[in-house]
């Protein structure tokens, strides 16, 4: 411990909570995790029992602080972090009404493309929508129905009695901040895919009355905003005493995964560049502009910094695509089945055993469709050109590469928005552990990929680092020389024409198929 103190950082992931002790100089001390189920329902529903990330949330909290039992009184604050665009309804009681419905849910799609519908239409929007909404939030609701704003047009149309008794709409951060402190907030950035506030000036942010109305919403069922780096209040008796900590523990505000991460790698300075692999992953940078690519699902977003922005996007499955690959398709790997042992080692045993390109067998990772650098929930994920030489290793190889590809796809497009080429990316998330996943990105990206130490808790660090700034302990320009890196991966030349030939094809294998994924996904319904 140092004389500054610590915080008790909360990543809350799709998978499940990871509670971390990390100094204010952004050392994970320990960490805890406890997992979460998520429920997928017809029609491209996914939703999760808040109730479960609660208890979750103290049983990770408890654990981590009766381990460390002689040093509670140096935890300063508690900081939580959490997936971006879920959403919970509560009500005056903070009690949720419902299941949250998180960012993979595709349901509120419908209501979405209605409300941005219109003549002439540019893409599925119509201009007058573009010119309402672009200028002030930086981008719009997506069609693909996974927002907030779209998790809120469901609830109003398919569950009006549940939306009637609704007090207020809160991102699942602020859901749990709510179950800390007893208070209603959110902040700026946490807020921006409910589409309704005016980000134009980064020094303050604000919801925009017109941009209610025109959703139709009603404005006193969202939160009042503070800032990321506010202290919102202490814990709550109860929660106390449920996790071992003082009652007089301070929570931050904080910011969802986007942000946290963003921060937790490092990338606080103008152009600094992260790549996140966990559940989802996104490739992103800190911007001095506000600025929209409507066509591939980019723009400028709010971030955790006072008068700065970062660019978002986000690319639906990532690590998914392996919990898919290991739970659903037979893999005679017992080691695999049974988990164990470290999945990343063994997953990196078995991909190194075939060459890159897994002998030209190309994986699609739209296992959930897709937001960027498309936004298409119709797309669909598979094999290509499989053969029966084609083995587990194959197999294995060709989903990390697959996933590589489509962020090569998405990189083209964030490092013409940014207006620079992205060098060296630090890479973090659990994805970050594979040794050889972080060289098929350096080579499949033809970039230098830098892993931050311990990339599994970066959105803790980032966290923590918040919380820091918010009490007055650190400053973010201090932020980028406390980050350590344990090992760097440069492209390797031999491995340049391989990748640059299975990135054509992928490229080509959306183009051709497009359209067929959509007749065969919208006869299920989805």
């Amino acid at each position: 411990m140092n004389d500054k103190g610590c915080i008790l950082a909360i990543d809350h992931g799709t998978s499940g909570i990871k509670a971390a002790i990390v100094s204010v100089f952004g050392e994970v001390l320990d960490f805890e995790f406890e997992s979460t189920p998520i429920h997928f329902l017809p029609g491209g529903g996914a939703e999760q029992d808040p109730e479960d990330w609660w208890n979750a949330l103290v049983k990770a909290a408890s654990t981590l602080v009766a381990r460390n039992s002689d040093n509670k009184n140096r935890i300063l604050a508690m900081a939580v972090s959490s997936t971006f665009s879920t959403t919970v309804c509560v009500d005056r009681q903070g009690k949720h009404l419902k299941n949250a419905i998180t960012w993979m849910d595709s349901r509120g799609a419908p209501y979405v493309k209605k409300l941005v519908s219109g003549f002439p239409s540019i893409e599925g929007y119509g201009l007058s929508m573009i010119l309402k909404w672009l200028p002030k939030t930086g981008g719009g609701p997506t069609l693909s129905g996974k927002d907030d704003i779209a998790h809120v047009l469901l609830i109003k149309n398919e569950f009006p009695e549940i939306y009637e008794k609704t007090y207020m709409f809160l991102p699942s951060k602020d859901y749990l901040n709510l179950r800390l402190t007893g208070k209603f907030t959110a902040t700026h950035d946490s807020m921006q895919l409910f589409w309704m506030t005016d980000i134009r000036d980064p020094e303050h942010f604000r919801y925009d009355p017109k941009l209610i109305r025109a959703a139709g919403i009603d404005a006193d069922k969202l939160p009042p905003m503070v800032a990321p780096t506010d202290i919102i209040g202490t814990l709550l008796p109860d929660v106390a005493e449920k996790t071992g900590l003082l009652p007089e523990t301070r929570v931050a505000a904080c910011s969802p995964d986007h942000q946290t991460a963003c921060v937790g790698s490092g990338a606080v300075d103008d152009f600094a560049a992260h790549l996140y692999v966990g559940t989802s992953s996104w490739l992103q940078a800190v911007v001095p502009f506000k600025k929209t690519d409507v066509f591939h699902s980019i723009a400028s977003f709010p971030s955790a910094i006072p008068g700065r922005y970062q660019s978002v996007n986000e690319q639906d499955m990532a690590g998914g695509c392996l919990d898919f690959l290991f739970n659903n398709l037979l893999i005679h790997d017992e080691r695999l089945c049974s988990r164990a042992g470290d999945p990343f080692a063994l997953v990196d045993e078995i991909a190194a055993s075939v060459p890159a390109g897994s002998d030209n067998l190309i994986f699609l990772p739209w296992l959930n469709g897709e937001r960027t650098p498309v936004d298409d929930p119709m797309l669909a994920g598979g094999f290509y050109n499989m053969t029966k030489t084609c083995t587990q290793a194959h197999i294995i190889r060709a989903v990390l590469e697959g996933v590589a590809l489509n962020t090569r796809w998405s990189l083209k497009y964030v490092e013409k928005f940014v207006g620079r080429r992205l060098s060296p990316i630090t890479i973090i998330g659990g994805g970050g552990q594979s040794d050889v996943w972080c060289q098929v990105f350096a080579d499949v990206l033809n970039r230098e990929i830098r892993r931050a130490k311990s990339p599994r808790q970066a959105n803790a660090r980032g966290a923590a680092f918040i919380a820091a700034v918010g009490l007055g302990l650190l400053k973010f320009e201090e932020i980028p020389g406390l980050i350590k890196y344990d090992r760097t991966f440069s492209p390797d030349p031999d491995n340049r024409s391989t990748y640059d030939f299975l990135y054509d094809a992928f490229v080509r294998i959306y183009r051709a198929n497009r359209k067929i994924f959509s007749r065969l996904n919208r006869a299920k319904g989805l």
